[in-house]
């Protein structure tokens, strides 16, 4: 389920940072980096709070400089979950921005991403973002997921992941906590056919790949190891 853990630490949320720009991909304004003749892509989905967030496209850049192209659309339209607003709840603010909205959203997407000549992608989902990439992960769209500190996700959504997935889950988590993630990783482990890696990180929370103090030398050391395990997925699976 969606706890207060999901809606903790939100990002300065920023238009213009990054090294890439802004498009219309899929039918959806989208942040691009990387090289654009890439063979092999990345969809990243984000948390509730959107993909102006400064971190989250700073990983994108990071992804790019491996070689990929990068996509991370604005899947709530201009419209990220804000704590400032106290009436609309998150509750309130998911009745209009679902996951399975976000499945049907990401599904153009995708296809645009292979109508460039793309042969290979791969979607890593943050929290809310998660959810999504799970779903994507039960049919034809992409090689290869990553879950980072997910949110929403069900044992009966891992039991129909059928590509290559790794989840980086937290030890302080109430949204996913270890207990489940271990749930998942037994699932997974008895799918033969399927390649996975699960880790849970000591000493962090839910959200700490993307919603980090960039300040705290501990903190970006946490994330920074979670970024790498998801490309070292990436490079395995995404080619």
């Amino acid at each position: 389920m969606s706890g207060p853990q999901c809606c903790s630490n939100p990002p300065i949320l920023n238009p213009a940072s990054g090294a890439g720009h802004v498009e219309k991909v899929g039918g959806l304004n989208s942040y691009v980096t990387g090289p654009s003749d890439s063979k092999s892509a990345i969809l990243l989905v984000s948390d509730v709070f959107g993909y102006e967030a400064p971190n989250l496209r700073k990983l994108a850049d990071k992804i790019a400089a491996a070689g990929f192209y990068v996509v991370v659309p604005d899947f709530f339209n201009g419209d990220p979950y804000s704590p400032d607003n106290a009436e609309r709840t998150i509750q309130v603010w998911l009745k209009d921005h679902g996951p399975d909205k976000g499945l049907e959203d990401a599904k153009p997407v995708v296809q645009a991403i292979k109508s460039k000549g793309v042969s290979a992608i791969g979607a890593a989902g943050f929290c809310w973002g998660a959810k999504v990439v799970v779903q994507l992960a039960k049919h034809e769209f992409i090689q290869a997921a990553v879950l980072l500190h997910p949110s929403l996700v069900t044992v009966d959504d891992i039991k129909a992941v059928e590509v290559p997935i790794a989840i980086l889950g937290a030890e302080i988590d109430q949204t996913s906590p270890p207990a489940l993630v271990k749930k998942f990783e037994e699932v997974l482990t008895a799918k033969s056919e399927v390649d996975c890696h699960v880790k849970i990180f000591p000493n962090v929370a839910h959200g700490w790949t993307v919603r980090y103090d960039v300040e705290d030398e501990t903190a970006v050391k946490s994330a920074a190891e979670a970024h790498g395990n998801l490309l070292e997925w990436f490079t395995k699976h995404v080619k």
